[in-house]
Order: structure tokens, then sequence, then C-alpha cells
């Protein structure tokens, strides 16, 4: 058998290099099993068979007496499905009452034409005479099951999200060098940060589309090359002359931010069973912040203020680093990040995949959410909170130098511990919802300490102390960082079955839009008016944030989802039937 190079090649890119096993059907029934591969994600298959209509008249009640002696015989031995061509009237009579026991998928007009023809040609059809029994073989009890390439997976995922973190705030963090070297204003290094929320809000809807439509793969191994390819580019503007070249490489590698950023909880939800997904999620959120910890503190590390020389040889050995980890990284993508496991990991899994199997009208979903009240306003809610933590963090290095002015090293530090502390409350929120499965209380509780955080840092950066600076930052970062993986899991609770990388570009459309305005805003506030004036601002909105929050209902569909698999019967394959004319729709 030929080999299709096209396909093969596909299949590589999409899926991954390990091909997915499927599921066997059980040796104990000639029917395949009613669930197809979850690869495949198709629903349960109906099988159609014909029954002469006229034998009605034919059958006697002896032949109804020795129908119901078959019975009983069948409830003993091992499902299979029985000869419908030859069954008696009492059978069909049976089938009848349980008519509306049965639940089936519609198929095309034409499938089940074809099928029928070819039914009835076996049993010597009668055209308009021709009565069908329709016969679903539900599942033994679905046992989901997780893998332990799960971890790996996510490590990889993890690498990926926090080279590209890292990237993002590398130059603000050092602004005032940058700014020297390159002969460009503050706000031009301000937007090598928010080049990043804009590319986003552009281009956060095809990605979505894409991760919708193609899976984790595809998104990840584009994030990945993106990445990768910005890296290089900016290791060829180390000239005085030459930001818009490392300006260019910034913005692919912000470009590429939208295929990784809402990638958490769908990797949580592809590959995690539902005690461990808010944690998988929180950890693939850590992941983001461990590699803005890392820019937050490398580059006032490695590029220090002194000659031109000495700071081009400086930035080459901090872009350099960058593009060979981000080359290692692409592929470690390519040769081991896999699309999907080959069994859904719980049951809301594989009910999603079914959903969208049946109706996967990305833009439909789209509106359904953006016409939903609870999602709309944490949608809000949302873009407020990250807005406001992307505000602090590009504005920090101005902030804090505004009142240390000789303290340029350790304003990489406060980054750090703003950081570390966000992935310490990323990791206790989802252990947190794990636990307690309380999405709203936790919500809310996490945006309050937020608002106290900020507000300690606002009241204490003017008081001299670095060691207040250093602490107050920890409160904050531990809630607003905390937050991230918090509002994902509570969106993917809300609007479930939709999928979990369009309600998370979603959110993070939302943060980048408030990013990108309150960056902006807080700037110009800042050095017109000072850092106290800007932070008040910014504790307001966290105020407004929490208020709104609270009207968010909790209707928690996913936890409803997981807790059916408790109540699938245990039994072995049933058969159902039910009667349908030929001119009846599925």
């Amino acid at each position: 058998m030929g080999i299709n190079l096209g396909q093969a090649v596909k299949d590589f890119i999409l899926k991954g290099p390990v091909p997915v096993a499927v599921s066997s059907a059980p040796t104990h029934s000639p029917v395949p099993s009613a669930w197809t591969s979850f690869e495949s994600g198709h629903a349960p298959f109906l099988r159609v068979f014909s029954i002469d209509q006229q034998r009605k008249e034919e059958e006697t009640k002896v032949a109804e007496n020795q129908e119901e002696e078959e019975e009983e015989a069948c409830s003993t031995r091992s499902p299979a499905p029985f000869c419908c061509s030859a069954a008696p009237t009492s059978a069909r009579k049976h089938t009848e009452t349980r008519d509306d026991r049965v639940k089936s998928k519609r198929t095309s007009k034409r499938g089940r034409g074809e099928e029928e023809d070819e039914m009835g040609e076996q049993n010597g059809g009668t055209n308009g005479s021709t009565n069908h029994v329709l016969l679903m073989e539900k599942p033994e009890k679905l046992e989901p099951r997780v893998f332990k390439k799960r971890w790996l997976i996510l490590a990889i995922f993890m690498f990926l999200s926090g080279s590209n973190g890292a990237q993002w705030i590398q130059y603000s963090i050092i602004a005032n060098i940058i700014s020297d070297y390159y002969g460009v204003s503050f706000q031009a290094v301000d937007w090598t940060s928010m080049i990043y929320m804009l590319t986003y809000i552009f281009f956060f809807i095809p990605a979505a589309w894409l991760l919708d439509k193609w899976g984790l793969r595809l998104s990840v191994l584009l994030g990945a090359l993106g990445n990768c390819v910005g890296a290089w580019i900016k290791l060829m503007s180390t000239h005085p002359d030459s930001f818009w070249v490392t300006f260019l490489g910034q913005t692919i590698v912000g470009a590429s931010q939208m295929f990784t950023l809402g990638i958490p909880p769908r990797l949580a939800a592809v590959w995690f069973g539902p005690d461990e997904v808010s944690r998988a999620c929180a950890l693939g959120v850590f992941g983001n912040q461990l590699g803005i910890a890392v820019g937050f503190v490398l580059p006032p590390m490695i590029v220090s203020n002194g000659t031109v020389d000495h700071i081009t040889y400086d930035l080459n050995t901090l872009f350099l680093g960058s593009a060979v980890l981000n080359t290692v990284i692409l592929a470690l993508v390519v040769c081991f990040f896999t699309a999907r496991p080959s069994v859904p990991p719980s049951l809301a899994q594989l009910t999603a995949q079914e959903e969208k199997t049946f109706d996967n009208n990305f833009w439909a979903t789209l509106r359904n959410l953006m016409t939903s009240r609870d999602f709309v306003i944490l949608f809000i809610t949302y873009g407020i909170n990250t807005g406001v933590f992307y505000a602090i963090s590009t504005l920090l290095s101005q902030m804090v130098l505004s009142v240390y002015p000789t303290e340029t090293v350790a304003v990489g530090q406060v980054g750090l511990v703003i950081v570390v502390a966000g992935m310490a409350g990323s990791v206790a929120g989802g252990f947190l919802l794990d636990k307690f499965k309380k999405f709203k209380l936790t919500t809310i509780l996490i945006y309050l300490f937020s608002f106290i955080g900020m507000l300690s840092f606002t009241l204490t950066i003017d008081l001299d102390s670095m060691t207040l600076v250093f602490i107050n930052a920890a409160l904050l970062g531990f809630f607003m960082t905390g937050y991230l993986p918090i509002g994902f899991e509570f969106a993917a609770e809300i609007t479930y079955p939709a999928a979990e990388g369009t309600t998370s570009g979603l959110l993070n459309a939302s943060a980048q839009i408030f990013g990108i305005a309150l960056t902006w805003l807080m700037g110009i506030v800042m050095h017109s008016f000072g850092t106290l004036t800007s932070n008040i601002i910014m504790s307001s909105c966290l105020v407004l944030g929490t208020f709104l929050t609270c009207f968010i209902s909790e209707d928690l569909k996913r936890q409803k989802a997981h807790s059916v698999q408790s109540q699938i019967p245990t039994s072995e394959t049933q058969l159902t039937s039910c009667t349908l004319t030929q001119n009846e729709h599925f």
C-alpha cells in the first residue's frame, strides 16, 4: 500500500510524531464499540436493520411465545445484535414501547438512504413497506484514563510560555539603558512591552479559531516557531541605530504569544483528570510567570550601564542566550509535543468533544459567549485585574527609580518577588479550586486581596524603605498573579462545553485591551502627577473589579458534567432499539 506523504506530514504537524492509539472493540461482542476513538471525536454509531413489514400478518401466537422464550435466553448470553429480519411481531411491539428511551444522533439523509437501500437488498427489500429498527449500542462504563506523558507535555509548554514571557519585559526592566543606547524615548521602550498586547488584540480571534479547529499541537508549534525567529532577529539588532530591527523581532515574539497565552485551560482539560485540571492550568500559567520572573532579574544582571561597546557586548550575550534557548524549545515541541491522548481524561472532555463534532460553529460559540451575562462580567473583571498587573510590570522600573534612583538592580529583584509570589499564588489557587470547587468565592477573595496588596504597595513605596517595597510586592504578586489561572478556570466552568481556548482567548484579549489602556494612561499620569496618583487610580480599578465579580452567578456546568460519570451504569453493553418508518428522520 502506498504512503500518502501529504497526509503523513499533516498528521505529524497536527498530532505529533507518535501515532495515537485507537482502542479496539471488546472481544466478547461482534459489534464494534459504541464510542469511536477520542481522536476522531465522533458520537456513538448507529446501525439500521430492515424488517419486512408483511411478516406481521404471518406471525402466529405460537411464534410470539417462542420469541418470549428466546428473549429470556438472550438476556443470559453475551450481548450481540439479534437478527432483525427474523424478528416476530412481539419483538417489534416490545421494541416500540421503548422508543422514548432511545437517544440517537441525526445522520445525513443521503447516508441514511444509502444504508437503508443496502440493508433492504440484503433482506429482500420491500421499498415503502419496510420498517427499520434502529439499534444503538450503549457503552460499558466509560473509564477515563490519564497518561504519564501529560507531565512532559505540560513541562514543554511551560518552557515555551516562559521563554515568551521572559522576552516580554526584557527591555522595559532596563528602560533607562535601552532609552540611552538606542536614543529613543521611554514611551518607545514601553511599546516593546505593549506590542505584545496590541498584536494579541488584533489576532487573537484567528488564533482561537485555529486552536479550536486544529488543536493544541499546531498552535504550540506556531508559537515556538515565532519565538525562535523573533529571538534570532533581535540578535541582529545590537547596533545603536537598530532599534526598529529589535522592535521587529519583539513584534514577532509578541505576535507568537497569541498562540500560547490561551493554551493552559485547554491543555489541562485535554490531558488532565477532573481532580488535576485546576492545578494543571495553574502550572501552565506558572510557566509564563516564571519566564516573566527571569525577564525581570536577568537583563539587569547581564546588561549594565557603561560605554556603547560594553552595552553592545551585554546585549549580544542576552539575545544570543535567548535565541539558543528558543531553538532548543522549538526542537522539543517538534519531537515530543502531541495533540492529545488516545483516551480522554474525563467524561466532561469526551462530552465536549462530541458536542464539538455536531456543533462546530466557532462564530456561533463566540456570539454565545459575548451574549452571556456572566461571561461578559468576567470578561471585564479579568481585564481590569490583569491589565493593572501588566501596567505595574511595564512601569515598575520607572516607579521604583523615581523614588530610589540608584537601585537599578533592585528593580529587577522587586519584579522577581512579584512574580515568584504570584507563582505560589497560582499553585495555591489551583489547589483550592481542586479541593473545594468554590470558584466564585475564591475569585472574590483573590480579587479583594489584590486590592489590599495594591493599596499597601501604593502607600509604602514613598517611605524610603526597600524592605517594605519587597514585602508589599510579594503580597501584591501573590494575589494579583494568582488570579490569572483562577479566572481561566472560572470561565471554563460557567461556559462549558465551549472550547477552553476560545474562552481563555477572549479573557486574554480583555487583559491586553485594559493592559494597553492602563499602561499608556498610567505612564502619562505618573510623569505628570507622580507615582502616588497613578497607583491610587489602579487601586480604584481593583475595587471596581471586586464589586463586579459579586454579580457573576456560580453555575458550574463542567463540574456537573464530571458528576455524570459516576452515574453511568456498570452493566454489560446493552442494545437499545426503536422502530422508525422509512420516511422518518433521525
